[in-house]
């Protein structure tokens, strides 16, 4: 049976304006959630379980497709004041968060790996995962987050890709013991004492591994590298921003691998 809602007052509606807006309610409820009908077919095909799905018949939102454990139809007024941006074809749900770490990571047998260590800008971070899908990585390894993973600026700007691509967060030192493990070789990109990135083997198992634009990379990694690499840098600048850099490197492993 569908619910009709039809005043922003709406318990309901408050708590999907909160879960937007707090990460401690959504570590809280252990909900998160997700606009769209491409991102939300995209999240239950990586598994995850919509609670709550709401759909504004007005704008032509309709509820086919997402299997939800309850479905309310809500007003043009009130969805409009649930969401954060136009096109989300009226439909807009909460989606029970899990766990996941590195054990849960299926590679092929010559994976490709982004590694990002204690990148904070979601935005950055959505650019990276929607560069990682269009590679075909792995998976996108956060060491040390210094942002939510449900965050939903993340969600919005990976359009979707952070269900399409495998996402764990975990520490350095976990992350770097998991790849040597695995026999992946790792990649820091840094300034000092690297090579050029065109000239670096990535054809083989590979971690790409960024930091942050202000810092870079931490010691640690730095030192369990098996090689350092950089993009040239023409200008007067020294760094690009890492969801750039990303995209760069990434396919310069695909056109390896493709050769």
């Amino acid at each position: 049976m569908t619910e009709t809602i039809t005043s922003a007052q709406n318990p309901k509606v408050k708590k999907v304006l909160l879960l937007q807006e707090k990460s401690r309610a959504r570590r809280d409820e252990g909900l998160f959630v997700v606009e769209g009908r491409r991102e939300l077919e995209h999240c239950v095909e990586a598994g995850f379980t919509v609670d709550s799905l709401f759909v504004c018949p007005e704008i032509g939102g309709k509820a086919e497709g997402i299997p939800a454990e309850r479905v309310f139809s809500v007003s043009k007024e009130v969805y409009a004041k649930m969401t954060y941006r136009d096109g989300t074809e009226g439909v807009i749900a909460e989606v029970r968060t899990k766990e996941r770490g590195l054990q849960d990571l299926v590679l092929r047998e010559n994976p490709l790996i982004v590694v990002l260590e204690s990148v904070e800008k979601p935005g950055n971070l959505g650019a990276v995962l929607r560069s990682a899908d269009a590679a075909g990585a792995d998976a996108v390894i956060i060491c040390d987050p210094l942002t939510d993973l449900y965050n939903p600026n993340l969600i919005r700007a990976s359009i979707g890709a952070v269900f399409t691509v495998p996402l764990v967060a975990t520490s350095s030192e976990e992350a770097i013991s998991w790849l040597k493990s695995r026999g992946i070789r790792i990649l820091t990109a840094q300034l000092q004492d690297s090579s050029w990135y065109y000239d670096t083997p990535m054809d083989g198992p590979t971690a790409l591994v960024m930091g942050t634009e202000a810092t870079g990379l931490t010691g640690l990694w730095r030192e369990a590298a098996d090689k350092h690499i950089r993009i040239p840098m023409m200008g007067k600048l020294d760094s690009l921003n890492v969801s750039v850099s990303a995209a760069i490197l990434l396919f310069e492993a695909v056109r390896q691998r493709q050769a």
